[in-house]
Formats: C-alpha cells, structure tokens, sequence
C-alpha cells in the first residue's frame, strides 16, 4: 500500500517563473470539508433516527429535540466519516470511486482532516449530553469509535465479514433516536437495530459488486473479492430473509399496527423478489450489467426510506 501525500490546500506552491500562487479558493474549501462529512451517508442515518423518535413518542416528539438530536447526530456520524477518509486516504487514492475525496486531492491537508474528525467527535458527544442526554451522548460516542477503530482500523482490511460487524455503527442511530426520546433502550429499538444490522449487508454488498476490482486492487476483501457472484448472492438472499423476518417482529411485540405491518410485507416482499432475482442472474453465470447488482442496492435505499416512514406514520392509525 502506498500512503498518499497531499500539500495541505490552501498553501502557497511556487509558480513557473518564481511567481506564488494561492491555494483553493474559500467555498472550495468549505465544500471539502463538508464533504468529509460524506454528507448522503448521514442524510440515510437520519432516515432511521427520526421516525424512530415518533415510534418512541407514539406521536409527534418535541420538534426541538429532533432538531438537537439530528445536529449532534450529523457532527457524530461527521467526525466518524471524516476519521475514516484520513485513516483510509492511501487506498482512497488508488480507486476510482474515491480517487476525488478532498484527503486524496489535497484541498484538505491530512492534518486539517484528522484535526476536524475529532473536533467533530468531541463536540458532537458534549452537544448530545448537554442538550439531548448522557445515555445518547454515550451511545453516539460508542457508535463513532466502533466505525474508525472496529471497523476502519481493525476489520476492513482483514476479513470477508468487515461490513457485517462494521455495519454495527450504523444501526446505533435508531438506539439513539430512541433513547433521545425516553432516556433509555427498548426491544422495539433493538429490532430495528437488527433490522439495519440485517439490511447492511445485503444493501453493501451489491455495491461491491459492481467495484469489486477497485476493492481487490487496494487489497480490501470485501466478500465479492474473495467469493465468486454465486456465494455472494446467496448470502444476500440469506440476510434478507432473515431481515424481513426481524422487521416483522414488532408487531406481535406489540409496538406497532396493521400500517407498518402491511408495508413491512410489501417491501420486504419486493425485496425479497429482486434478492432472488439478483441470485438467478449469478448462478446463471450473468457478469457485467447483466447480473444487474445495482438494482437491488438502489431498492435497499427505497426499502429502508419506506419501512422507517411506516414506522413514524404507525402510531397516528393505531
């Protein structure tokens, strides 16, 4: 692996004939910085953060406190993403996917960026204890160190099952809707923490998929790499059961109604059609934009929008 070395943006570099030069103009810059956030990463956080509120309100929570709650989880999930890009800046820089993140094209210096994710690390956990609660500021932290440590340190680059246990980051927003909202943890929040922990997988790993080549140039072994279009495609239609299974669970929990019910049939039932259909198209031996991997990713954005939006509108029909 070779590390990438950026000059810090906004530096002054000697121009043809002796002349300097300024670096990148201001909102440039600012851009970069908000884009270390990797702000449509957050924008689907969200997704699963508010309507669980609603659920734990069994109504409309205070509006003042989604609004604390969604800005301490944007800094949160922010400096979280922000450590990922400085920690993976060498790889970022060999695939094309991120070959244009602002650590790789040096509008944002390697410093500038490990200094702004725990700025944003720091301040996000005093915002959620001072103006939210301490048990969210807890679970927010846990979330952010499990992302940069477990995952982007310690399981992306090693083993097959990265986003598997990595992706456990990613379910701590509906925890954290939750305990915003009552102060603590229910089992309705833990089954929707399984269900994006089920849902993770088999939404990543069509991605991965399609830019396996980038993932193996890097050495990154993402399960496409390692295993063959067949295997893969099995394990997602495994996860995904077992995810419609776990989203179904609330109602006999007695947390929701018929609403969320019959959505969380119909679109974990068109999920699971285009889960098998991905798998006939591998084991057909379908390659290139014949095995079509990225219409079930592109479905696993719209599934999650749509069953969190039951779970927000449920408890008005009850």
């Amino acid at each position: 692996m070779t590390a990438v070395e950026s000059r810090p943006a906004g530096s002054i570099a000697p121009a043809p004939g002796g002349e300097t030069q300024s670096g990148p103009p201001f909102m440039a810059r600012v851009k970069a910085f908000v884009a270390l956030t990797k702000p449509r990463i957050i924008e689907l956080l969200l997704t699963t953060t508010i309507p669980v509120m609603f659920l734990a309100a069994q109504g409309v929570p205070d509006l003042l406190l989604v609004l604390w709650t969604c800005v301490g989880g944007y800094l949160s999930a922010g400096g979280a993403n922000a450590l990922n890009m400085y920690i993976d800046r060498d790889i970022d820089a060999l695939m094309a996917r991120t070959a244009q993140r602002p650590l790789v094209t040096g509008l944002v210096s390697p410093r500038e960026g490990l200094v702004f994710g725990l700025t944003l690390a720091v301040g996000s956990t005093l915002w959620f204890g001072l103006l939210v609660n301490w048990l969210s500021a807890a679970l927010s932290l846990g979330a952010l160190l499990f992302y940069v440590v477990v995952y982007t340190m310690l399981l992306k680059r090693r083993t097959a099952q990265n986003i598997v246990w990595g992706g456990i980051a990613g379910c701590m927003p509906v925890l954290i809707g939750w305990s915003s909202v009552t102060n603590e943890v229910s089992w309705a929040a833990v089954v929707l923490f399984l269900v994006i922990f089920f849902w993770t997988p088999p939404h990543y790993w069509p991605l991965s998929m399609k830019v396996k080549d980038d993932y193996a140039r890097v050495g990154v072994p993402m399960l496409p790499v390692v295993a063959s279009n067949r295997v893969v495609a099995r394990q997602i239609v495994w996860y995904s059961w077992v995810m419609v299974a776990v989203s179904l669970a609330l109602y006999p929990l007695g947390y929701v109604g018929w609403f969320y019910t019959a959505v969380a049939l119909a679109a974990g039932g068109w999920w699971l059609w285009e889960a098998h259909a991905l798998q006939s198209r591998a084991k057909a031996g379908a390659t290139g934009t014949k095995l079509k991997e990225m219409r079930l990713f592109h479905w696993s954005i719209t599934y999650v929008t749509i069953l969190f939006a039951a779970v927000a509108i449920d408890p008005f029909l009850r």
